[in-house]
């Protein structure tokens, strides 16, 4: 910190000394004679007020917020900006403090002003550049020697630049770039920071044949997010580098994050999905900058992520509230939070307890809560139903009334699309919390000042997650298969982690932002826009052909029948859930909610907690039939099975009881 204090007081220094430099070069450029001599002299009496100010105008415009060696256009035109504060501010008191009535002639004059800004600009930000080209030389060079590993970049020139520039600057090591393929053939023949462009990715073959005679032997691969998306055709890219006997790598967190770009392994997932959804990162570290945010199940897959992001977009402080001790140390022990500058604890808690939670939370006192807890595995949830409640309805009742006491600005509930019409207990637990916490958010709608929000955000599958398809594809996959599809016919959205992440802090965002404007829609349920569903089987052949095998005569796809509480669609909106547009917010949508008057969900509340205490299946059953209402398409049927019930029936005897 005393490192920190101390560059930046040299930087102060520095401009001070360049701006007193530059008004009196004005003068000895302008003037001559008496004209200088009388500048000169009254030189002492304009610096100190001009120093001052121009010390206020400098902070102003952020020249102390990036190191010199990362000086970029945007630092640039902050100079720009304050030297045209500071030309503005000698012209006003040329004309107005020491005008012809006042001092008898102009100090200044229409041309020693600007003189002044151009010299200005030119001693702020020529030594800044001065300086980071200086560091850039010396960077590369050491960079240079130490890049053992001939390399050729895959992807549009835009993210190529990126990486190179993290090469440069010794983030990603040991690589030595020998060429680029783009799929867009007019970058064909260009330089990128000197690197050359050889062709597109069918090239492939022949820009490694003519470096292996050039006696410099590709080793390996690295494929940009621009090489991996569906247009780019990156299936025949990995087939050509499997031939080649390259290793593939992808750049991870390319624009992403405090850490910059990173290489990681290609994993098969990267060439399933649609391009991902972008976001507007300017807007969620304006929302999440200096807040307090609590991560409930932070440990788990979906909770890590959250955390990370957070502390990524600037938040100043993270509490993971987790259940589980080896998932609270495996997030507090990772690298980035390590790293992070916000303060980063952890309690360990269940969200059962209600009395622990209100006082973990309280003595938090956070702006936002973000409550991932929950059990989600459906056939788990089907056999111990009762735990389902006791997680995904009683704990979230617990989250949710806890933050409103501690006056959170908004809490963001983790749901499902499985809530919507729901046919499993997965679905219906929780379908019934995000009604209770719409009840809360009518409640306190009519409040003065910022009463909390309480919104929820349905995820698809999260590709990744604990329990997801595609890792469970991947073991069987290794295994020899068979790989293993519950129904010919089921369908599901997919996303990825990061994606799933930031739908929560921009459903957040826009809750605490614009949803509170007089008049505005308030939603209450928010859905990433995932493109067309996937039809597991084709997504099962897919994974097999990627990992180099053939579906059927390599690798067999078994269909073994759906489980209790699955559906074949999953559906983003019930029919009854009016939607709401989302002006200047792309990828997201939302709907207004749909709930019960508070009387009527404690009732049901208090019948469901009656219900598990007595292990009455029957009767918890009853209560959300009562609350919710039937689904537009019943379970799906398992092959030679009877027809699946439908709703409400579905649940009593959906899967039987193991002792």
């Amino acid at each position: 910190m005393q490192q920190r204090h101390a560059k930046t007081a040299v930087m102060v220094a520095h401009d001070l000394a360049a701006t007193a430099a530059a008004v009196a070069l004005t003068f000895l450029f302008r003037f001559q004679g008496a004209m200088l001599a009388e500048r000169l002299h009254a030189l002492p009496l304009l610096l100190p007020p001009l120093l001052a100010a121009a010390g206020l105008v400098y902070a102003r415009c952020g020249l102390y917020r990036t190191k010199w060696r990362f000086t970029s256009l945007p630092d640039l035109a902050g100079i720009v900006r304050a030297a045209s504060v500071l030309a503005l501010l000698l012209l006003v008191t040329d004309w107005v403090l020491v005008s012809a009535d006042l001092y008898g002639f102009y100090f200044f004059g229409k041309i020693a002003i600007p003189l002044y800004w151009v010299l200005q600009i030119f001693f702020l930000g020529g030594t800044r550049l001065a300086f980071r080209y200086l560091k850039y030389t010396r960077s590369r060079q050491s960079n240079a020697r130490a890049a053992t590993v001939p390399t050729l970049l895959l992807g549009r020139g835009a993210d190529i630049d990126v990486l190179l520039r993290a090469i440069e600057a010794g983030s990603v090591k040991k690589l030595a770039p020998r060429g680029i393929l783009s799929p867009r053939a007019g970058e064909a023949g260009q330089f990128m920071r000197g690197v050359p462009v050889l062709g597109g990715f069918g090239d492939l073959e022949r820009v490694a044949a003519e470096m292996a005679a050039a006696g410099e032997p590709l080793r390996r691969l690295v494929a940009a997010p621009s090489a991996l998306s569906p247009e780019a055709a990156p299936d025949d890219l990995l087939a050509r580098a499997r031939r080649l006997g390259l290793p593939l790598a992808r750049v991870a967190g390319l624009g992403e994050g405090p850490g910059g770009p990173e290489l990681a392994p290609l994993e098969i997932e990267d060439l399933l999905l649609r391009p991902t959804v972008a976001i507007d990162r300017p807007r969620l570290e304006a929302f999440l900058a200096g807040r307090r945010v609590v991560v409930t199940g932070g440990g788990g897959s979906i909770g890590s992520e959250i955390c990370l992001r957070a502390v990524a977009f600037g938040a100043s402080a993270v509490l993971v509230l987790e259940s589980s001790e080896p998932a609270l140390h495996g997030i507090l022990s990772h690298p980035a939070l390590l790293a992070a500058g916000a303060e980063v604890t952890g309690v360990l808690a269940d969200i059962r307890d209600r009395d622990r939670v209100h006082d973990v939370i309280k003595k938090f006192r956070p702006d936002y809560v973000v409550h991932a807890a929950a059990l989600k595995q459906v056939p788990y949830l089907e056999r111990d139903w009762g735990e389902g409640i006791k997680t995904n309805v009683f704990g979230s009742i617990n989250v949710a009334e806890a933050a409103v006491a501690a006056g959170a600005r908004a809490l963001v509930m983790v749901s499902t699309d499985k809530a919507i019409e729901p046919v499993s207990m997965l679905g219906v637990t929780k379908r019934f919390a995000e009604m209770v916490a719409q009840a809360l958010d009518a409640e306190q709608a009519g409040r003065p000042g910022h009463p909390t929000r309480l919104i929820a955000v349905r995820f698809g599958n999260v590709l990744g997650s604990v329990g997801s398809v595609v890792p469970v594809f991947k073991a069987q996959i290794a295994r020899g298969g068979p790989v293993t599809v519950t129904h010919p016919d089921m369908v599901r959205y997919f996303m990825t982690v990061r994606e799933a992440c930031d739908l929560v802090l921009t459903a957040a965002s826009h809750a605490d932002g614009e949803a509170r404007a007089e008049g505005a829609d308030r939603a209450a349920v928010y859905v990433l826009k995932m493109g067309q569903p996937v039809r597991i089987a084709e997504l099962a052949e897919r994974m097999i052909r990627l990992a180099g095998f053939e579906p059927g005569a390599e690798i067999e796809v078994a269909f073994t029948g759906a489980r209790p509480g699955e559906r074949l669609n999953e559906i983003l909106f019930a029919r009854d859930e009016p939607r709401v547009g989302l002006p200047g917010i792309d990828g997201v949508m939302a709907a207004r909610p749909v709930f019960a008057d508070r009387a009527r969900l404690d009732g049901w509340v208090a019948e469901l907690r009656a219900a598990v205490a007595a292990g009455d299946r029957a009767a918890a059953a009853a209560v959300f039939a009562a609350a919710l209402p039937p689904p537009r398409e019943p379970a799906a049927p398992q092959p030679g099975a009877a027809p699946a019930r439908t709703g409400a029936d579905l649940l009593p005897g959906a899967a039987p009881a193991v002792g």
